[in-house]
């Protein structure tokens, strides 16, 4: 069996989504004849609220190892565990590699400056690297607010630090084209890179552990609740902005159910207009409720499953492909989705029969068009009876374990490549 270093600063028990990748992709590597070694940061390091839970979706075949991290200033002034730890990690990677015999090594990335660790163990020890893109590294911020200058600086950085990065990786990965695309574009010319896009695609085993716990709607009484769970980025506001508009026709028109309440939870902190506000904005106070804290991975599948519905909206961005889809697909409630037409979600939705309720967005829509098509949509969703009958067999394809095969099927290209 071979061995793969895979380096990513955060592990269990920190549940955020970037651990969901390694830890999904790692569950079904030895399957097809890859070992995990997982270099990470001891948890007394991390920022996060512990979710103790969370351990029982890894797998026991992982090997893990923790290194120290620099400990947070008292005014934050460096945050990013993969900087306050970059040395660590690198000093760890060489203890692994010395001892052990790696044959390739896989770089997770946000946090994006661990991605130079492949760079530095390639000059040293000519493993062959990848870089797997979560999110992309240089982004698009035309729509994070002015006064967001950490935001703008990272991108500066970002700019002079990838293309140090990507130059002698040997395979580049994400979770979809569209995120590494650009990469290529920009340090891949020739064509010499090995590319591969898997999702981060589901483990079936995470919906059959079960918990017995309260939902964030338990002590509301004849409440109708519909759920959104997970991160919210300024690039999708223009999206809520129209969700929560039609809703406020629908209460003009006396049409809405009173008795329904949408619960956006884990939505973190981010920069701008909460969803609150903007919701607060279209008189829609007493329907949302906002909780930003992070919650246990277990606990929102639990809580996906528990709802009336499911809402997954995303953003206009042709690039972007929510890792949750599959999580609302599988909590077997009806989704409502809003995504851009060319997003990989909407093939998803479309094969798993799960589209009944899909709202897309092109460049070519027109305000009325869209705002009539979304009504209609949302109409059927919260004011009509809704049959909703999936096809969950069609999600295989992009399962974890499918996403796995492929990203190994270019870790051995690579090899082969190498030995040719």
């Amino acid at each position: 069996m071979k061995n793969v270093l895979i380096i990513y600063p955060h592990w269990h028990p920190a549940n955020l989504a970037g651990v969901h990748r390694p830890r999904l992709i790692g569950n079904f590597l030895p399957e097809f004849g890859w070992h995990p070694i997982i270099l990470t940061v001891k948890e007394a390091f991390f920022e996060e609220t512990p979710d103790i839970d969370f351990k029982k979706t890894f797998r026991d075949h992982f090997e893990v190892h923790r290194v120290n991290a620099a400990p947070l200033s008292k005014f934050r002034v460096i945050g990013d565990i993969g900087i306050r730890s970059f040395w660590q990690l690198y000093q760890g990677a060489k203890k692994i590699i010395t001892e052990k015999e790696i044959d390739f090594i896989w770089i997770p990335v946000p946090s994006y400056y661990p991605a130079l660790l492949g760079r530095l163990l390639y000059s040293k020890y000519k493993i062959p690297y990848g870089i797997d893109y979560i999110d992309p590294w240089v982004r698009d911020m035309k729509n994070y607010p002015s006064s967001g200058i950490r935001q703008r600086l990272a991108l500066a950085i970002a700019k002079f630090l990838e293309p140090i990065a990507v130059k002698k990786a040997s395979l580049i990965s994400g979770v979809a084209k569209a995120y590494y695309q650009d990469v290529l574009n920009r340090n891949d010319r020739d064509g010499e890179k090995i590319d591969v896009a898997m999702p981060y695609g589901f483990d079936p085993k995470d919906h059959e552990i079960e918990l017995d716990i309260e939902t964030p709607w338990s002590g509301e009484r004849e409440i109708i609740p519909y759920i959104y769970a997970g991160a919210f980025l300024p690039n999708s506001v223009s999206f809520f902005h129209k969700f929560f508009a039609a809703i406020k026709k629908f209460r003009d028109r006396d049409k809405w159910n009173s008795k329904i309440k949408l619960y956006f939870i884990g939505t973190g902190l981010y920069p701008g207009t909460t969803i609150q506000e903007i919701a607060n904005g279209y008189g829609l106070k007493d329907v949302v409720v906002e909780k930003k804290e992070r919650l246990p991975f277990l606990n929102i599948l639990y809580f996906l499953s528990q709802a009336k519905g499911v809402l997954a909206i995303g953003s206009p961005s042709p690039h972007y492909t929510a890792s949750k889809i599959f999580q609302s697909v599988l909590s077997k409630r009806p989704v409502f989705a809003f995504f851009h037409e060319k997003s990989t979600v909407v093939g998803i939705l479309n094969e798993a029969n799960a589209d009944q309720f899909l709202m897309t967005y092109s460049e070519n829509d027109s305000e009325t068009d869209l705002d009539v098509r979304l009504e209609t949509i949302l109409e059927n969703y919260f004011l009509k009876d809704v049959d909703w009958q999936v096809n969950l067999e069609a999600l295989n394809k992009y399962s974890a374990k499918a996403s796995a095969q492929v990203l190994v099927e270019g870790f051995n290209k690579v090899l082969k490549n190498n030995n040719a």
